[in-house]
């Protein structure tokens, strides 16, 4: 299933931490617009599209879903961002239906696998990319992570429709 525009951009100014009060005063529309864009009752208007990608950062084709996954790179020590401050995202998105999003700070991710505790992720057992996630060594990607590795580091779709994803920003 894909993500709505309404869940796109909620995802995206959440990301950059702007309320819906926020967008709002800087697009010149009422909160209540704004509330409805994420609740997909209505749309902006196109003359609003190319101010709300510059605020939150994206291009019009990502706002409006035609979006190219972000390929995990290594960023330079000078362009690197606050370590503190990313997130280990992992999107489930079912054949059935079911959404998982899961947003963790990537110094709860090392607290875990410090603790021997590593970041389980389960999808149906029938499925066969149950297994996928089970070989994955946390604490290598976490070093990765730390040297500098961002971007989609895990994609698995199953040939039964399930596709996850593991994102690091």
């Amino acid at each position: 299933m894909t993500e709505t525009f309404g869940q796109r951009f909620a995802r995206l100014r959440k990301a950059k931490g702007f309320t819906q009060d926020d967008i709002a005063a800087k697009v010149n529309v009422s909160s209540q617009a704004v509330s409805k864009w994420e609740n997909d009752v209505n749309m902006p208007d196109v003359g609003i599209l190319l101010n709300l990608g510059e605020i939150l950062g994206v291009s019009t084709d990502v706002l409006l879903g035609k979006e190219m996954p972000v390929p995990a790179k290594y960023e330079p020590e000078t362009v690197q961002k606050d370590f503190s401050r990313l997130m280990l995202r992992v999107i489930v998105d079912s054949a059935d239906g079911d959404k998982v999003r899961v947003n963790l700070p990537i110094q709860i991710v090392k607290i875990a696998i410090d603790s021997g505790v590593a970041p389980q992720i389960s999808v149906n057992s029938d499925s066969k990319m149950a297994n996928a996630f089970t070989a994955i060594d946390w604490k290598q990607v976490y070093s990765l992570i730390e040297q500098g590795l961002l971007g989609e580091i895990v994609t698995v779709d199953s040939k039964d429709g399930d596709h996850v994803r593991v994102v690091v920003e």
